[in-house]
This record gives C-alpha cells, sequence and structure tokens, in this order.
C-alpha cells in the first residue's frame, strides 16, 4: 500500500507509523516535505483523532508528539496520520477574558462556548523588533513588598515564574495573591489584564484558585489556562505558550498592560525534562538501529566476498 492514501491541498495523510513509543511520541516513516512544530492529527482503529505536533525530522521519518496520549493507537497499518502544512494556531479576542481555557491552544475548560475569533495567532510566537519597543519605566504593584521591591513587575509583557520548591512554602497562596493584588497606577487600571497560566496542578489546587478568582472577582480580569496533573505532558509544554499568545494579542493588538503569572513551573520543569529523556532515548534507538543495520550489511558483504574468493580457490586447483 502506499504511504500515501490522501493528498490534498496542504494536507498530506500517511499510514505508515511504524512504533509508538512510550508516553506522547509515534514515529512516521517515508515522509516528504514534512516540517518542524507542523501539526496534524493521528486517527486510530476509534476514529477519534487525535492532534499532533512534529518534534523531528528526517530524511524519511519525522517523530510527533501526540497531545491527548498514544493510548490505544497501535502500529504498523493500524493509525493514519494527516499533517496541515502549517504550525499551530489559536483563536484570540478579548472576550477571552473571564474564561477558563486549556493549554493545547486554548480550547473551553468552563464549559462554555469560545467567543468568535478576532484573529488567528501562531503559539509559536511572532518575531519582535527589540529597537521599536518602548523602553520599561512604569512599574506593575503586586503588593507583594518582596516583588515589588527586589523584583519589580514594569509594564511592557511582564512574566512572574513561580515555582514549588521541596521547602513547602505557600506557592499557590502567593500566586493567588499576586493575581488578585496585581495593578497599574496612573488611570490605566481599566485597561489591565493577567494572564494565569497553571501547569500541572492536582483537582483540589484548581479549585482553589477558581474559587478564590470568583469569590474575589479577579476573574474579570484574568484568563486562566489550566492544565491539570492528569493531562498529558505535551500540553503541560504547549501551556506557556498558549499562555504567552493571548498576552502577546492583548499587549500588541488591544494595547492592554499584561503580568503572565506561570505556576508551578517545577511541574513544568518535570515535564521538560521527561519529554526530552524519551526523545533522546528515541533518538539513540535510532542511531543504534543504523549501526546495527550498517554492521550487518557489511558482514554479508564480506562473507560473500570470502564465498567468492573461496570458489575460485578450488577452481583454480582443478
Amino acid at each position: 500500500m502506499s504511504k500515501v492514501i490522501e493528498s490534498v491541498p496542504g494536507i498530506v495523510s500517511y499510514s505508515t507509523v511504524r512504533e509508538v513509543k512510550g508516553g506522547p511520541l509515534i514515529v512516521i516513516e517515508k515522509t516528504k516535505g514534512v516540517a518542524y512544530n507542523e501539526i496534524g492529527e493521528v486517527i486510530g482503529p476509534d476514529g477519534e483523532p487525535r492532534m499532533v505536533q512534529v518534534v523531528e525530522v528526517g530524511s524519511d521519518y519525522a517523530v510527533a508528539q501526540v497531545l491527548t496520549g498514544t493510548l490505544g493507537l497501535p502500529a504498523r497499518g493500524g493509525s493514519t496520520v494527516k499533517f496541515y502544512g502549517r504550525t499551530l494556531r489559536m483563536p484570540v479576542t478579548e472576550d477571552l477574558l473571564g474564561r477558563v481555557l486549556d493549554g493545547k491552544g486554548g480550547q473551553p475548560r468552563d464549559g462554555l462556548p469560545l467567543p468568535p475569533a478576532e484573529e488567528y495567532l501562531d503559539i509559536n510566537g511572532e518575531p519582535l523588533n527589540p529597537y521599536a519597543r518602548e523602553y520599561p519605566e512604569e512599574p506593575i504593584e503586586t503588593g507583594v513588598s518582596v516583588i515589588d521591591g527586589l523584583n519589580t513587575m514594569v509594564r511592557g509583557g511582564q512574566k512572574l515564574p513561580i515555582f514549588s520548591g521541596t521547602g513547602g512554602l505557600p506557592h499557590n497562596m502567593l500566586a493567588a495573591q499576586v493575581a488578585r493584588q496585581a495593578t497599574v497606577r496612573g488611570g490605566h487600571e481599566e485597561e489591565f489584564a493577567i494572564i494565569f497560566a497553571a501547569m500541572g496542578l492536582k483537582s483540589e489546587e484548581a479549585l482553589f484558585f477558581l474559587n478564590e478568582f470568583r469569590r474575589t472577582g479577579a476573574l474579570r480580569r484574568l484568563v486562566m489556562v489550566l492544565n491539570l496533573a492528569s493531562d498529558p505532558i505535551a500540553e503541560r509544554i504547549l501551556t506557556p505558550r498558549t499562555a504567552l499568545t493571548i498576552a502577546e494579542y492583548l499587549a500588541w493588538y488591544r494595547d492592554y498592560h499584561v503580568l503572565v503569572i506561570l505556576t508551578d513551573m517545577t511541574n513544568y520543569a518535570e515535564a521538560l525534562r521527561n519529554y526530552h529523556h524519551r526523545r533522546v532515548n528515541y533518538l539513540a534507538d535510532v542511531v543504534i538501529q543504523a549501526i546495527c543495520t550498517r554492521t550487518s550489511r557489511l558482514s554479508t558483504r564480506g562473507l560473500a566476498g570470502l564465498r567468492v574468493r573461496r570458489a575460485v580457490l578450488r577452481s583454480s586447483q582443478y
């Protein structure tokens, strides 16, 4: 069967999934023209499409991560992969304020429909000219003296990463306090928005943040990008990019002053370590397999040459 089972402008389908690695990775053979960070979908025997993103490309293969996990996906003819010929773009609008979204492209997690999009932005970010940027001078007050005094947040797209650590410090309470109290002075309070990216949270932690934001009214000026501990690792890695894409839209297209809060960065770092460990293991398997294949071919050629020389020697004896 041909490797390309469908071909329409911009979309190519492959049925040559060679293997499904442990975790979110799948390997597709005999690919052509597949690009890094390109998105698509994989369809297994259950008929359910799952979003994939290319993370490694070779001369005739591609490695993609499945954003919703690989459970139930068979290899060797049981799955079909479609590539769309573009990177992941997410719909953005000012009406996202007050909403709770997921980390894989900003789909709703609050049970409400997604508002009509005003723009579709690349989740990998847009090029920025540092020379054209105004020098940041005005502060964002968080209400936490150690941050305002020693690590002052300034206007112009500031990010506040929060790590949980191992000391048992109340990092969730700190993140909620900053989201509740942060403000800008000088009559720009109505133009201030917070993007709250929560990564790898337990269910009770997510409920704590949601109840706190609703109780204090902070949710009105806030977009929460929520990734739970039970969600796939690939989605956790995309969560900061989803949050920053929304922040860039509000800052560049709507002239908002934006503060991005990223918590828990420890969970994000562990997800990166887990993902890269599996990816490096796969690349090592590819190299070892190539070496073994080449060694096998050389050994076969050597044995064939030896047999020919022996036959020549025997014929010369007669």
